[in-house]
């Protein structure tokens, strides 16, 4: 793995270089005409595009509920009980996260609030092929049915063996009310139109492809989107207190998921980045993800020394990386200095997949740098909020002047003489 030396603020330039988002031209093409074909053709084309991209012919998009009860019964024991202490876990956390609505009434003849409604429906995209995520239905379910989402759905490409018994239980564990059969730019088009089989959302969340990322960016504004999520990402914070096997492990605990996932270690100490980068190329050849891994480690990845800690936090906050792992001594002492990461892991014993799988924290989170203004999944993503206004005529009658004086500064003569119809002046 690659160790850089530079000024922090060439350090810092070349992290906004490589965080950079460029679009693919091709890309939105073709996610455009799928989506335009689905809006006109509907199921016919989402038949179409299984066959095309995913190799399977779909009668049925949605899956019977009878083949979930038994994926459910029949999951491997320990897989079961791992699922239900995400659940366990997943749960008392965000149930922390619900918020309440307000009245104010503290002006005479004035009420004044805000009340907080749950989305209707939601639309949950999992991701298929190579690997299976029960972990992602778990987080993206749950604070959806913990905020009183009235139906969840999920689209999954569909498979030739069927869809993984792991995420069939999680669906059925997370609260999922029915799961379709349809991935890509088209399963993203069906949730955001309908077709005569799968229903229209408000929402849709959930990781994908960049064909899946680039279709939620162009029906955003027909329905809501969580993020367009980027490749996976960690940045690690480590001084010569830590371990380098596990700060390898760690970095390559991201490395395996995309060729363009993006591990970076700062550090202070010149000694402990080249250990590390020999322990990432020992732990390399044994990975079976290797790779993918590698070419995450050579294309994307790098450890950078600079001189202090301060500069550690400046950097990585430049970075604004999806995962944070602070692997320094007392590391709660440095949550102050964090401004921009999705999700913080303290210590040596809070490695990356603690908050993946198990911890409770959302393991959705902001990529590419947008940690600098976004936030996790959470149950704030599935509410909405609608204020509402009462006042008595004496109290209206208050601030009337002040109304009708605004109003008509804007050269909007009607909404002055709405105010006004209410008192002595009546326009007929």
């Amino acid at each position: 793995m690659k160790i850089v030396q530079k000024s922090l603020a060439e350090l810092e330039k070349m992290v906004q270089l490589k965080t950079r988002q460029l679009t693919d031209p091709k890309v939105e093409q073709a996610v455009s005409d799928i989506i335009n074909n689905v809006i006109e053709n509907g199921d016919a084309a989402l038949k179409e595009y299984g066959k095309k991209f995913d190799k399977v012919d779909v009668d049925t998009f949605k899956l019977d509920q009878k083949v979930i009860d038994e994926a459910y019964e029949t999951l491997d024991p320990d897989v079961k009980d791992a699922l239900l202490l995400a659940k366990k876990n997943i749960s008392s956390f965000h149930k922390k996260e619900l918020e309440k609505g307000f009245i104010d009434s503290e002006q005479p003849g004035v009420l004044r609030g805000q009340k907080l409604l749950p989305l209707q429906k939601v639309g949950l995209y999992v991701p298929g092929g190579t690997a299976a995520y029960p972990s992602t239905i778990m987080m993206s379910a749950m604070p959806a049915k913990i905020a009183g989402v009235e139906q969840v759905v999920i689209v999954t490409p569909p498979q030739k063996d069927g869809i993984s018994k792991a995420v069939l239980a999680a669906a059925k564990i997370a609260g999922v009310d029915a799961i379709y059969q349809v991935g890509g730019a088209q399963a993203i088009a069906a949730l955001a139109y309908g077709t005569e089989s799968i229903p229209r959302v408000d929402k849709i969340v959930g990781p994908g492809n960049i064909f899946v990322a680039t279709a939620k960016k162009q029906v955003f504004g027909q329905v809501a989107i969580d993020m367009v999520a980027g490749p996976s990402e960690i940045g690690v914070i480590a001084d010569d207190s830590a371990d380098p096997r596990q700060l390898a492990a760690d970095l390559l605990s991201q490395a395996e998921h995309d060729k363009l996932a993006r591990p970076i270690l700062v550090t202070d100490s010149l000694k402990l980045a080249k250990a590390v980068s020999d322990k990432v190329d020992s732990q390399l050849k044994v990975l079976p993800r290797e790779e993918i891994a590698s070419a995450s480690v050579n294309e994307k990845g790098f450890i950078a020394v600079v001189d202090k800690i301060d500069d550690m936090f400046t950097l990585m906050n430049t970075v604004a990386p999806e995962h944070l792992e602070i692997q320094l001594e007392d590391p709660t002492q440095y949550l102050n200095q964090i401004k921009n990461a999705g999700s913080v892991f303290l210590g040596k014993y809070a490695s990356e997949p603690l908050g993946d799988y198990v911890a409770g924290p959302n393991h959705i989170l902001p990529t590419g740098g947008t940690a600098r203004f976004s936030s996790p999944l959470g149950v704030y993503d599935f509410v909405k909020r609608t204020s509402f206004i009462q006042y008595t005529k004496p109290a209206l009658e208050k601030e009337a002047k002040a109304i009708t004086t605004l109003a008509r500064v804007e050269g909007l003569e009607g909404h002055a003489r709405a105010i006004e119809s209410r008192f002595d002046k009546y326009y007929d």
